[in-house]
């Protein structure tokens, strides 16, 4: 059986929620789209292959039915409705309202069928000031702050080269569906979720958006890099065949592999002895207090590359295996569809012998048998003829847990972010979440900015204590006798095991899934590291930035002209968390239903590929390789990133329809290029958006939304942390938290990033400071008494 064969998901979205069917189908539901008469909007999006078939459709519609609805009209609203009645989700992107309008809200659905889940993807949630306001990918991606963190700093801002805000946001809706069904199986009852695009955007800035709120410097874009205060780091360099990233980063998690590159640049003759062995792990602090010069930390720059523009991306990545360093190749989509590792896995679905983006993890939770894109319509007639009641386990309780996760037991291995975000909500949804740490090798993100106050410390890390908000926190060396005992007991009371380590660490340790589940049968275990569990790169061990690279984001994010940037920070970190916890939540109901324990084998690299489908597929089937396109889009034009009056001030505007450009062409005082369609707008592109940009600048960032919105234009000011701090939107979704904390009192992290409508999901305090809650766990957890806790000190269990 697969995970989630029981349910049924109705999927009314278009390009703002697809994704999140297509996770729902490749776990197992049974996905049906419903398509409007001559199928959903999507279908006519570019890129095409040679038969007209749209590249962006097929990239999310396999896996689905297709039924062809009129929702607008009272008949095939009425046919919506009975599906709805013996239906367990539904999921919908229409704008705030709309539904509404059609008598198809959640609640009139819910009256019709009390255990439905529904699911709404809108830019900015379903009530506040900007619920109603016209949006797009780029304008909600602006309006979240990872744009501002993206490009050269001597221009426009910069998106990612494919667009990225509904696809988090569907992640984000499809993870939610799943949690609200877990709860469901305890209530007997559905309810609706509503997700925020904005409030999953900024997950994608890696808690930079906390800046103003913690007194932190800003977090600022610098082409292949970023800036924060008068310190520039950079992470794409270049090779004699293209370009790498390589995690030019200091501290003590990340100042070891920097001085294992530095080595490596002295033997090849790029930097004297002295340069060499500065001492990485304190190198941010001498850059801070002045011991070191910036202008010596650029040289230093220069010499690694020197060095890495000496050498091929395979020679510099053959050395980085060997050397362990935190490199890798910026990868073309030509460079990922050869590649050896995804091979190794069967990694690639073949449908009809063409090959599409394939399998997270392993084993599959699907069957495989349905990966085909379904023509409009082609199982109308099937699906409306049929009758279904929904796959409830429980009746409806007359009273229900507070929150779905309440009595979950969990064991927490991850680190770094990709991990922990999983983790988090997790703890956020009412889990018991006992987060394991080394106070000696201490987690990387401990050492990251943002820092509160500015201060760098294990408990100052501002990133950290968002990531890891909720969760009880032990400190535990696996590695000794006494440690593993204490490691073993915690696996036998977890109903749940999850780790992002590298393969080769877990079973160092004994704690692989396969001792794993000789203590524990029943349990339920994810492991997830940037490759997966097997094959040539599983032991490879990094962050997000550099399976960025390899997956192709950064060859796709930047300008035509110059050096790729990529997106900011550790991009696979926010995208491939969607996914694995939508598995993991999939997985856990599967045990709540029949029992069984699971393993799965998460692929960060894997799952992002799926962020980027279309350009792959474009390659696939076109042959075209896809680099740097700067902000242009293929469906809208103007569609930019414009200056307002002032220092570094931009605004995101786009005329998403002929009728936007309109209203934006009488805007701008170009009332004579108003009847240009999309095709002449796309030909005259550079004309168009030098008139907006003209236009822009002689305004500031709000005067140009106010004019835009109040016309029905999309646009929106590219916000950073001071902006967003006072946003009124995200004020009014409660997203800035106050959390007691340990060491601080107080401190502020994020809310979760969509809502329900009975089940709190919520934080309760900050995180964990080191080994905080050890003596806690031990006691009232595992039941130890004081002796036992003493003698296990004593035999160095606790790092």
């Amino acid at each position: 059986m697969t995970l989630l064969s029981p349910y049924r998901v109705l999927d009314l979205t278009d390009d703002r929620g697809h994704l999140a069917g297509f996770i729902l189908a490749r776990l197992g539901a049974e996905v049906i789209a419903i398509e409007p008469p001559g199928g959903s909007p999507v279908r006519r999006l570019a890129p095409f292959d040679a038969s007209g078939t749209s590249l962006t459709h097929a990239s999310y519609a396999r896996g689905k039915k297709s039924v062809e609805v009129d929702i607008t009209t009272a008949s095939g609203a009425n046919a919506l409705r009975q599906l709805a009645a013996g239906a367990d989700v539904l999921i919908e992107s229409a704008p705030p309202g709309h539904m509404a309008s059609l008598g198809l809200a959640p609640e009139a659905l819910a009256e019709i069928n009390p255990a439905l889940v529904t699911a709404s993807i809108s830019p900015f949630g379903q009530t506040g000031p900007k619920a109603g306001w016209a949006a797009t990918d780029l304008t909600v991606w602006a309006s979240g702050g990872p744009m501002h963190m993206c490009g050269d700093e001597d221009r426009a801002p910069l998106g990612v080269g494919v667009p990225q805000a509904f696809l988090h946001a569907a992640g984000q809706a499809a993870t939610a569906t799943v949690l609200a069904l877990l709860e469901r199986n305890q209530s007997g009852l559905g309810q609706h979720i509503d997700v925020s695009a904005q409030a999953v955007a900024m997950n994608s800035t890696m808690s930079s958006v906390l800046c103003s709120l913690v007194n932190a410097p800003l977090t600022l874009r610098g082409g292949g890099g970023i800036r924060s205060g008068p310190i520039r780091l950079r992470v794409v360099y270049p090779a004699k065949d293209g370009y790498v990233s390589f995690t030019h980063v200091f501290g003590a998690a990340i100042g070891p592999a920097t001085g294992r590159m530095m080595a490596l640049v002295h033997e090849a003759g790029f930097c004297d002895e002295a340069t060499a062995n500065k001492d990485w792990v304190q190198y941010g602090m001498a850059l801070g207090d002045g011991s070191e010069t910036l202008d010596k930390f650029e040289r230093v720059k220069d010499c690694v590359a020197a060095f890495t523009a000496s050498r091929t991306k395979d020679e510099l990545f053959a050395l980085a295996l060997e050397r362990r360093l935190l490199l890798a190749p910026v990868a073309t989509t030509a460079d990922l569809v050869a590649s050896e590792q995804l091979a190794s896995r069967d990694y690639w679905d073949v449908v009809d012998g063409e090959r599409y983006p394939g399998h997270w993890m392993k084993p599959e939770p699907s069957d495989g048998s349905a990966h085909r894109v379904p023509a409009a319509g082609d199982h109308t007639a099937e699906v409306l003829a049929s009758s279904r009641q929904p796959a409830v386990s429980a009746p409806p309780a007359p009273s229900e847990p507070e929150r779905p996760l309440e009595g979950l037991k969990v064991l927490d291995f991850m680190w770094a972010v990709a991990g922990p975000t999983v983790s988090r909500l997790l703890a956020d949804a009412g889990a018991t979440v006992i987060r394991v740490e080394s106070s000696v090798k201490l987690d990387a993100v401990r050492t990251f900015l943002p820092f509160i106050d500015n201060d760098p410390g294990p408990e100052n890390g501002a990133t950290f204590n968002n990531m890891n908000a909720g969760k009880l926190g032990i400190t535990l060396n696996p590695a000794t006798d006494a440690g593993r005992e204490v490691a073993y007991d915690l696996v036998r009371w977890a109903d749940v095991v999850c780790e992002s380590y590298t393969p080769r660490i877990m079973r160092s340790w004994g704690l692989d899934y396969d001792s794993v589940r000789q203590l524990n049968p029943s349990v339920v275990m994810l492991s997830s590291c940037l490759y997966g569990q097997s094959g040539p790169l599983a032991n490879f061990g990094g962050y997000g930035n550099l399976s960025g690279a390899m997956v192709g984001f950064y060859n796709i994010t930047g300008w035509p002209d110059r050096a790729p940037v990529g997106p900011y920070g550790a991009i696979t970190d926010y995208t491939s968390p969607h996914p694995a916890t939508a598995s993991l939540l999939a997985a856990i109901d599967h045990r709540r239903r029949t029992g069984e324990g699971r393993f799965l084998d998460f692929s960060q690299a894997e799952a992002s590929v799926h962020f980027i489908a279309p350009v792959v597929l474009e390659y696939l089937r076109n042959g075209t390789v896809v680099g740097g396109r700067g902000n242009q889009s293929e469906h809208h034009c103007p569609h930019g990133v414009f200056p307002a009056a002032g220092d570094d001030r931009w605004v995101a505007v786009v005329a998403q329809d002929d009728h936007a450009w309109t209203v934006l062409a009488g805007l701008i005082g170009r009332p004579d290029l108003a009847a240009l369609p999309l095709a002449d707008r796309l030909a005259r592109r550079e004309e168009l958006e030098a008139a907006v940009s003209a236009w822009t600048s002689r305004l500031d960032e709000a005067d140009v939304e106010v004019q835009c919105q109040a016309s029905g234009v999309a646009a929106h000011r590219v916000q950073n942390s001071p902006e967003l701090a006072v946003d009124p939107q995200l004020a009014h979704r409660g997203h800035w938290v106050d959390v007691p904390h340990s060491t601080h009192g107080t401190t502020i992290i994020e809310a979760p990033r969509f809502t329900m409508s009975r089940s709190r999901v919520w934080p309760e305090r900050a995180a964990p400071a080191l080994g905080e809650h050890l003596y806690e766990v031990l006691t009232q957890h595992l039941g130890y008494d004081a002796d036992k806790v003493a003698e296990l000190a004593a035999a160095e269990a606790f790092d």
